[in-house]
């Protein structure tokens, strides 16, 4: 598991050295970022305003989507992944490698998406047309069926309250051998999926409205994105 983990990190990393070298794609997928955080702030929000939901909601715009550059967060990752098989259970290590395999992805699909944008800001029209040329119809569904297993594993590590305890006493230890980014992702996730009692439903609804925005994207309806602000 610790080379797919690591081939998962590298595929991020070349994604990152790329836009290192190409300011206009740079900035262009940072601009991208921040419109799918606000097109995700609009779609749910009704979760973020649900006294039962909105920590999880909040958690997957936050740690999943958000416009940070995790880029130095991911170098670490990768440095310390030897380390990791020592410290985690296998149950948060298929978890990890799970948020690898989607990160890779999500990277990737960001890229793409900025290539094809012809120029700032972004509003539900340029949005429209850059999906339309990447396409990749089968990769979008594997990231939206990647991001509901990630969110289903989480839930089922806040069954095991063995596993809770253990991740709040390794606190120090992970700090120690700079885990504590990863650390805090995994408590921080654990801690919005038990604070729901149940995400069966959160999941669900996810999926829907997921699967019905990618639909009429794909057939080049602006109007799913709903009333946004241009970005950029």
């Amino acid at each position: 598991m610790r080379g797919e983990i690591l081939g998962w990190l590298a595929a991020v990393e070349a994604e990152h050295a790329r836009r290192e070298g190409d300011a206009e794609l740079r900035t262009k997928v940072l601009a991208l970022k921040r419109y799918q955080q606000r097109r995700l702030e609009w779609t749910y929000r009704d979760l973020l305003a649900s006294s039962r939901y909105q920590e999880a909601a909040r958690f997957f715009l936050v740690d999943l989507y958000g416009p940070v550059d995790f880029s130095q967060r991911d170098r670490e990752f990768a440095r310390i992944v030897p380390k990791i098989e020592a410290l985690f259970p296998d149950q948060v290590l298929a978890t990890v490698e799970l948020l690898a395999r989607l990160h890779a992805l999500s990277e990737e699909l960001d890229s793409a998406m900025a290539q094809e944008l012809e120029a700032l800001p972004i509003g539900p029209k340029a949005y429209v047309l850059a999906w339309g040329r990447v396409g990749r119809a089968q990769d979008r569904e594997r990231q939206l069926a990647w991001v509901i297993e990630l969110g289903a594993a989480l839930e089922r590590l806040t069954r095991h309250g063995w596993l809770v305890k253990t991740l709040k006493w390794m606190r120090g230890p992970a700090r120690a051998v700079s885990l504590w980014e990863l650390q805090s992702f995994l408590e921080r996730g654990l801690g919005s999926f038990r604070s729901m009692d149940g995400a069966r439903d959160f999941l669900a609804l996810i999926e829907r409205r997921e699967t019905e925005l990618m639909t009429g994207l794909h057939q080049g309806q602006a109007w799913v994105l709903g009333e946004l602000p241009r970005v950029g």
